[in-house]
This record gives structure tokens, sequence and C-alpha cells, in this order.
């Protein structure tokens, strides 16, 4: 691991960070400089900007240096902060349907 380079880290809750990474210790506890939220939904991202982030070591499932080059060689279309929040919200709200329906199908099933 690189100080000072831009790193991608998956927390434990799902979420993705992007950002430079500034320090680590041997918990494996971060703090991230100019940090970005990144949220997918589909083919689409949106990045929210978070400033610095301190992650506690055992919330963190995956921590990866991003190669600056290759970053821009992606299928992903970048839209807008509200854009992404909404289909995210949309996508919450189609597989609580859908749990719903999966209950409902098992209580009549017994």
């Amino acid at each position: 691991l690189h100080v000072s380079e831009k790193h991608l880290v998956l927390l434990r809750d799902g979420r993705t960070l992007i950002g430079f990474l500034r320090s680590i210790d041997q918990f494996a506890n971060l703090v991230l400089h100019q940090t970005v939220e990144r949220i997918h939904v589909g083919k689409k991202y949106g990045d929210i900007p978070r400033g610095i982030f301190i992650v506690r070591g055992e919330n963190v499932v995956l921590l990866g240096e991003i190669d600056l080059e290759k970053e821009c060689d992606t299928v992903l279309k970048q839209v807008s902060i509200e854009e992404i929040l909404e289909e995210q919200r949309a996508q919450q709200q189609t597989k609580l349907e859908a749990e719903r329906a999966k209950l409902q199908a098992l209580k009549e099933r017994g």
C-alpha cells in the first residue's frame, strides 16, 4: 500500500469510498482525503463528495489502489448526484416490494 495514492475502500455496510490514503495502522484504521462515496445503480454511478473520512478497520472489507491510467476505461456512465440517489431509492423500493411479495407467498403456503 502506498500512502498518498488513490484507493478504493469497500465497507461492510456495502458503501464504496474512493479517496487518497493518508494513514493506515496495524488495525486497518484508515484516513482518506478528498473522499467521494460512489453509488452504483445498474450501469450508472454517481459520486458524493465526503471530504476527510476516517474508517475504523473492522468496517473495511476491501482496500485497493486505483490505477489512474485505467480509471477512465469503464462502461459505467457518470450521472448527477440527484439522479443516482433517485435511482438508488427506486432500486431499494423495488427490492422491498419483491421481499414483501416473497413473504406473502411464503405465508400463503403455510
